[in-house]
């Protein structure tokens, strides 16, 4: 179950067991983001904490391996750091209460919006767990997949208006390797769900 938990997040109340929201200010809201800040009662603090809090929609961050073993990555342009930087395709998940086939067919979305890549006839899209983007700040987290096999779309990449992609390549284990040891690849998406495919020994032998 990917988003049951997800259900509610803005409501004060009861969270978990332990948790408790007292009251909430709320600071700014738009599409994408809602800022506000909470007193919480947590299970080790009877006391109420205030804490602001980003709250941002899920997402999907997809790892795209190709029949050979190659991992797609795009080039993007991002505003807040003022810099273009290697990524894994990813996009939120706009529907809140979305079940798993749902978060399921916007990784595939996704992939072929940014990527311009599809999965090929025998090819499986492995869901694999969630992570948190940056808990002391906000409760977004991204949901792992790995496609694999993929392989280019007829059609090309669909890319919305606003977004910057300049550039979309195939890159080996050994190259990934070697980006993230000189600091080429610094995205915490992609760091994250590399991290989570060494783990389970899902990336092919480096030759």
């Amino acid at each position: 179950m990917f988003a049951a938990e997800d259900a509610g997040r803005y409501t004060p109340g009861v969270k978990e067991s332990g948790w408790k929201i007292v009251s909430t200010e709320h600071h700014f809201a738009n599409a994408h983001v809602v800022v506000v800040t909470d007193q919480v009662q947590t299970p080790s603090r009877s006391d109420p904490r205030s804490w602001t809090i980003a709250h941002r929609k899920a997402a999907v961050v997809i790892a795209p391996m190709t029949h050979d073993g190659m991992i797609v990555l795009i080039r993007q342009e991002r505003i807040p750091i003022r810099e273009a930087i290697w990524e894994m395709p990813s996009g939120q998940i706009d529907n809140r209460s979305a079940n798993q086939s749902e978060i399921k067919q916007v990784a595939l979305r996704e992939l072929r919006e940014e990527a311009g890549y599809e999965l090929a006839k025998d090819g499986e899209l492995i869901g694999l767990g969630h992570y948190f983007s940056s808990p002391g700040f906000t409760d977004e987290r991204g949901y792992f997949f790995l496609a694999r096999s993929v392989r280019p779309c007829e059609e090309g990449p669909a890319r919305e208006e606003g977004e910057s992609i300049l550039d979309c390549r195939e890159f080996t284990v050994e190259e990934i390797r070697r980006m993230i040891a000189e600091n080429e690849i610094r995205d915490a998406n992609t760091l994250s769900v590399l991290a989570r495919l060494w783990a389970r020994d899902l990336l092919p032998a480096e030759s």
